[in-house]
């Protein structure tokens, strides 16, 4: 294995599950973050399944997304008011743009590009994103891991069409058997990988995505080693 090449959301980096519980908190509605990741855990399964897997042309970087992924996410620790639920969304299109909620590191990322690292092995980025990925990276001192980082808004190509997959391989100079991706959203990042020729793994740290045609991991170091296993 000579590369892998990661999404970034979800992936090397997490949402800031607090500043949604303080949110809601701002709501007199009382969750912890824990509680928080877990919900976004199932929210994603369910905007792959109602969103992505049915529609070719869905993006990830669309208004309409980015507000059903925060519903499906309040919908699953109870939060039906729709009120509420409007405010929300309000509140999360207004926050720290234009990067968002993304500005938390994986707790795993850095022992998982230190492991990569040791092995040979190259590692980039691949990710949906509005043109602040790189910076976020950066300021988070994750980048200096990075060999290159693919933003989609920079290239005009956007997961999972294969074409930026390919741009990375091309870039790496290397062939689609020498790398493997790692990504949580199926249709888009383990569909959008193997399309391009490529292996996937796919990050299901709440075991919300049942069983899958492709290999998972419960965390980014596990998967860092999955992928580096080649089995």
């Amino acid at each position: 294995m000579r590369a892998v090449f990661f999404d970034a959301g979800n992936t090397l980096l997490q949402m800031n599950y607090a500043v949604i519980a303080a949110a809601l908190a701002a709501h007199e509605i009382r969750v912890t973050p824990e509680a928080v990741q877990r919900a976004e855990w199932r929210a994603r399964v369910r905007l792959d399944t109602e969103m992505f897997a049915r529609r070719s042309e869905a993006s990830t970087e669309s208004r309409s997304t980015g507000g059903r992924y925060l519903r499906f996410l309040l919908e699953g620790l109870g939060v039906r008011d729709e009120a509420t639920l409007e405010a929300l969304g309000a509140w999360r299109r207004a926050y720290n743009p234009p990067v968002g909620l993304w500005n938390t590191p994986d707790p795993d990322a850095r022992a998982a590009l230190s492991l990569l690292a040791a092995s040979g092995a190259r590692a980039a980025v691949i990710s949906n994103s509005n043109g602040s990925v790189r910076s976020i990276l950066e300021t988070l001192g994750l980048a200096g891991s990075l060999d290159f980082v693919i933003d989609s808004s920079e290239v005009g190509l956007e997961k999972p069409d294969p074409r930026i997959f390919r741009l990375a391989l091309e870039r790496a100079g290397i062939g689609p058997g020498d790398a493997v991706y790692i990504g949580d959203l199926y249709s888009v990042d383990i569909v959008g990988a193997r399309a391009a020729g490529m292996d996937a793994v796919l990050l299901d740290p709440g075991g919300c995505w049942g069983a899958r045609d492709c290999r998972s991991a419960p965390d980014l170091l596990a998967a860092v080693r999955v992928a580096l296993d080649g089995g």
